[in-house]
């Protein structure tokens, strides 16, 4: 089984913009892709980054351990500067092997929530995330392909089933949150315990509750 990572590697997180600098958000996306790429090693998989673009050995400090350099020397990286959904599909029709795709953004996945996805027996398994999203996807069929457009996740079901596939739904907090806004970051702080939150804290971030919701102040 092939274990893919697409990462946008310019121009990152671009609706974290209102709370972050676009050196921060670089810095930021490059955290929680190490996250998930060490999550993925826990698992006994080789993960692969499918980047938009070269990835160099970009030093990121987590405030703690100076700094770690992701990119390149963490794992094998491709580079097809397509959209996402034509990149992807273009790794699905030259794999003869399955092929899972788990978002760079799962700041909050553990090896635990992962394994279960990845031991799914069905033909094609989704894990949702919220808002419609695809935040992970394991095509065991030759003939599904995706379409990351809108609301993903029916797309991918309604596609696994056209083609006769046999589709599994794995329900999981850890991988049905994805940090996109700035609204996703108090779980991060919440739930996370690896480079993302690290950074987070090191950057200033902290919990506040205002009006009994949690949010975060910096």
């Amino acid at each position: 089984m092939r274990v893919v990572v697409p990462f946008a590697t310019e121009h990152p997180k671009t609706r974290l913009d209102g709370v972050l600098s676009a050196e921060e958000r670089v810095a930021f996306s490059r955290a929680m892709l190490a996250d998930v790429l060490e999550t993925v090693r826990e698992t006994g998989r080789d993960p692969e980054v499918l980047a938009t673009a070269p990835l160099d050995a970009t030093a990121v400090s987590d405030g703690s351990a100076g700094a770690d350099s992701f990119g390149s020397p963490e794992a094998p990286v491709r580079v097809d500067d397509r959209a996402l959904t034509p990149a992807v599909n273009a790794v699905l029709e030259a794999s003869e092997e399955p092929v899972a795709v788990v978002m760079a953004d799962l700041a909050l996945a553990t090896p635990a929530a992962l394994r279960e996805f990845l031991a799914a027996e069905n033909e094609v398994v989704l894990a949702p995330g919220r808002g419609g999203g695809t935040n992970a996807l394991l095509a065991c069929h030759p003939d599904f392909r995706v379409d990351y457009h809108g609301t993903s996740y029916l797309d991918h079901r309604e596609r696994a089933r056209a083609i006769g596939a046999s589709v599994g739904i794995v329900d999981s907090f850890r991988l049905a949150t994805d940090i996109d806004e700035p609204i996703d970051l108090p779980e991060v702080l919440l739930h996370g315990e690896r480079r993302a939150t690290r950074w987070l804290r090191a950057a200033g971030f902290s919990l506040a509750v205002t009006d009994g919701r949690v949010g975060v102040e910096r």
